[in-house]
């Protein structure tokens, strides 16, 4: 027989695991952030110093004021290529999920065992050809091969994820949209799209979040002209050390791009994995 103790725990309980669930994971971008604030050699001390005074001389450092390189080229280059290569799946996955979950092409299971299968291969597997191309062609250290490959290496999973939201759109709608005389791209772009718009930030925030970590393909493939912000950010360990505070305000500040994207979009994303993404 239960007792209002018992009750008691049972409501709160769930929520108090939330709770440290979420602290838990907080605590790493929080002890980065103090971290950021203090000097050099107060970063450095073990145990660290809680009580150490706070400078902003990390960040002063990481955007160049006291004579260092500035990082907005490398944050720009990569803007440039997680939003062009985001744009680009959707486009390109949108029309492929149609095909795979609604107007279904012969063994279509197959073909998203293919578009799987794609991700098996180790990236560092295809690295060297694919840095001969781009020697041969002249396109090394130029921002667009790694929008190009950016898009082939999140299009197999965009095209999974779309394929699982739009399976979860009654087809009586889009039968409604073909009676009306509507056209492919018509449905496509005014009834499709609306009603998988969760499913579609979902999968543009996942996507951007890969495209804007990448790291090996820009190390290799970028120079000085399309240098991304992870190779920038990899500079700051050098032969002299690792600056503890610099590398904790430059980690900091690449993250906000994806942080406020995934705060901006919390309610599409949520919306969209219960669709059936994670089913």
């Amino acid at each position: 027989m239960s007792t209002p103790r018992v009750n008691a725990l049972r409501r709160t309980g769930p929520g108090l695991l939330a709770w440290l669930a979420g602290i838990a994971f907080f605590l790493p971008i929080a002890w980065m952030a103090l971290t950021s604030l203090h000097s050099e050699a107060d970063a450095a001390t073990n145990p660290p110093s809680f009580t150490a005074p706070l400078t902003l001389d990390g960040y002063r450092e990481f955007f160049g004021l006291t004579g260092g390189a500035s990082p907005w080229p490398a944050l720009i280059n990569s803007t440039v290529a997680s939003l062009t290569s985001t744009l680009l799946v959707l486009a390109l996955a949108l029309p492929a999920a149609y095909a795979l979950s609604i107007n279904r092409v012969r063994k279509w299971t197959d073909v998203l065992f293919f578009f799987l299968s794609t991700k098996m291969l180790p990236v560092v597997a295809g690295l060297l050809p694919i840095y001969l191309f781009a020697k041969n062609t002249d396109l090394l250290d130029n921002i667009w091969l790694l929008v190009v490959l950016h898009t082939s290496m999140n299009l197999p999973i965009a095209v999974w994820m779309m394929q699982s939201f739009l399976a979860e759109i009654p087809v009586a709608v889009i039968e409604a949209a073909r009676v009306d005389g509507a056209r492919l791209p018509v449905i496509l772009t005014r009834v499709i799209a609306p009603i998988a718009l969760p499913g579609m930030a979902a999968t543009a925030l996942i996507c951007f979040i890969f495209s804007w970590n990448e790291l090996l393909f820009a190390r290799v493939l970028t120079g000085v002209v399309a240098e991304t912000a992870p190779v920038f950010l990899t500079g700051f360990i050098t032969s002299q050390g690792l600056f503890l505070a610099k590398v904790c305000a430059a980690s900091l500040v690449i993250s906000l791009p994806v942080l406020a994207a995934g705060f901006a979009a919390q309610d599409k994303l949520v919306q969209g994995l219960s669709l059936g993404a994670v089913k």
